[in-house]
Order: structure tokens, then sequence, then C-alpha cells
């Protein structure tokens, strides 16, 4: 019975939070650089006079912040390096699209599901940090 109750327990795996924080870091944050914030980027032109003006900034500005939230701030995790920084800016950005792009709404046609779920694990890597396996801590920070 007890070796049931291990494997059902995964006790083969050795617990390593700091190896989950890495695995989370980097999928999340190249997750949003890939997918929104290369965009963003690339087509900064064609965007940058029709993009949503959330807090009256004007839309090219708007851009370039949800730009530098979708880009840097995400790399910033992956990495490791400033990574509580990037998770508050790659957050932020999440917070803004979820209640502005989508009305804060879970389900339905246009949903803000995804962001959601990316301000939570930005959410989660903001209050644990990066973990050993970063560079923050390798120059002491954390």
């Amino acid at each position: 019975m007890k070796s049931i109750l291990e494997f059902l327990q995964f006790r083969i795996l050795q617990r390593s939070p700091d190896l989950a924080l890495l695995i989370l870091r980097v999928w999340a944050g190249l997750m949003l650089f890939t997918l929104h914030g290369w965009s963003k980027f690339t087509n900064f032109g064609a965007m940058s006079d029709r993009f949503a003006d959330p807090f009256g900034l004007g839309p090219t500005f708007s851009l370039v912040l949800a730009t530098l939230g979708e880009t840097v701030c995400p790399l910033l995790v992956a990495v490791g390096f400033a990574t509580r920084l990037g998770a508050l800016g790659a957050g932020g950005v999440m917070v803004t699209a979820f209640v502005t792009a989508h009305g804060a709404n879970l389900q339905g046609p246009g949903n803000g599901e995804l962001p959601f779920l990316f301000l939570a694990v930005f959410v989660a890597i903001f209050i644990a940090g990066p973990g050993k396996f970063s560079i923050d801590r390798k120059f002491g920070g954390a």
C-alpha cells in the first residue's frame, strides 16, 4: 500500500521549487513574447495610430507601453534578470488587457481568459521571485 501511495504522489520526482520557477518563467515569458509581443513590435507602424488608448496617453504611447510589457518584460522574466520588475510590467499589461480589451469577461466570445491566466502566472513569479536558476540570484538579487 505504501508503494502505491508513493507512486500516486509522484515521490519519484525530486521536489524543486527552483526548477519549477525556471520552467514557469521561461514558458510564460517566451509565450507572451512570441504570441503577443513580437507581433506588436513588428507591426508597430501599422498599429500605432489605431491602438487602444485606455489611459488617455495617446494610441502610440499606449502601444509603446503594451509593446514593452509584452516584449522586454517577459524576456526579463524568462532569463531571470530584473525578474520582479519584468513580472510587474507584464502583469500590468495583462490587467489592462483583461479589463479594457476584454471587459473583465472570462467567458464567451472575446473573453479575457488568456490575459487573466498570464496575470496569475506573473503575480506568482512576482511574489516568489526568480528562484536560484536566474541571473538575479547569480548577482545576489532575488
